[in-house]
């Protein structure tokens, strides 16, 4: 082999090893993306499955107030439609 031919080696071989080394760092910055996204998700104070456990638990509490004020109201309209008659 050429010295020539082995620079070309040597320069193909560098170049590898800077590229396993961008995709290590692109590797350990994805990793923690990932962490990041999964303690936003799954953290039990502040995550998205403590968010939709507070809303759904609103939810209940709104309807049974809707529920409590509607029958109110028709108890209120089903008295005076009997004081009437």
């Amino acid at each position: 082999m050429s010295n020539d031919q082995l620079q070309q080696i040597r320069d193909a071989v560098l170049r590898m090893e800077h590229s396993l080394g961008r995709l290590e760092d692109k590797q350990n910055e994805t990793l923690e993306d990932v962490k990041k996204i999964k303690d936003a998700i799954y953290n039990p104070e502040d995550g998205l499955y403590a968010r939709v456990k507070d809303l759904e638990q609103w939810q209940a509490n709104v309807s049974k107030v809707l529920w409590s004020g509607a029958l109110s109201i028709l108890a209120l309209v089903t008295k005076t439609f009997y004081d009437l008659m």
